[in-house]
């Protein structure tokens, strides 16, 4: 779990230094499995209507709901791996 934990966060500080951005779905996701592999569910109210960015982002977070911690993180790692590639 502690290899995991570790690779979770190397994983973050390394998609700081890709080169291009990803698309806005890969940023989605990316965002998505972080909050879920480091704080789980999603919490607080969806943000109002004309915040279309927090919306977003708050609905692809809700989107893992119940998705364990170790399974987003994995998730979270394999797809940096694969934008760093």
């Amino acid at each position: 779990m502690a290899d995991l934990q570790n690779a979770f966060e190397q994983a973050s500080k390394d998609i700081q230094g890709l080169s291009e951005r990803p698309d806005n779905d890969t940023l989605l996701r990316l965002y998505a499995l972080y909050k879920q592999g480091s704080e789980g569910d999603v919490k607080g109210d969806k943000p109002g209507f004309f915040d279309f960015v927090g919306t977003a982002k708050y609905e692809a977070w809700a989107k893992l709901k119940g998705t364990a911690q170790a399974d987003a993180q994995k998730k979270y790692v394999d797809l940096v791996k694969k934008l760093t590639a």
